[in-house]
């Protein structure tokens, strides 16, 4: 029997989780509530995104909105490690183009940028973000969600 595919996502898992001074990026955007409005603002662009919004149909999306949160926080640095279904396990077969990707990044990087985030906070989150286009796009064009 095939064991889910589950992997904790945490700060060392990429290395653009601290600054030179030590703090994570987690904090350096700060932290929990920072998160919380970023994702808010996240979800209210991309829902507003005939291209994407298809994509969330029928989704629980205050759960949704609530993993979000934890997994960048893990992602950035965040003191809790991520310990819910590995991306690539929760976005298989759901059609999800490398150009849906790269338009759920820009609206990321808006909603960074409208919580204040300077622009080279903003670049790091991305960076941490676009190390996961792999495990979330399928690696041909498929069709547009129903």
């Amino acid at each position: 029997m095939d064991e889910p595919d589950r992997r904790s996502t945490t700060a060392s898992d990429n290395d653009s989780d601290a600054s030179p001074d030590g703090r994570p990026l987690y904090e350096r955007i700060g932290g929990h509530g920072a998160l919380e409005t970023v994702v808010e603002d996240l979800y209210r662009r991309v829902l507003a995104d005939e291209r994407l919004s298809p994509f969330f149909a029928g989704s629980n999306l205050t759960r949704m909105k609530g993993r979000q949160v934890e997994f960048f926080a893990a992602l950035l640095g965040g003191p809790v490690p991520y310990a819910g279904a590995s991306m690539r396990t929760v976005h298989r077969g759901r059609g999800i183009t490398v150009n849906h990707f790269n338009s759920v990044a820009g609206h990321l990087v808006d909603a960074l940028i409208a919580a204040g985030l300077d622009r080279e906070l903003t670049d790091e989150v991305i960076g941490a973000v676009a190390l996961l286009a792999g495990d979330i796009a399928t690696p041909r064009e498929s069709p547009t969600p129903p």
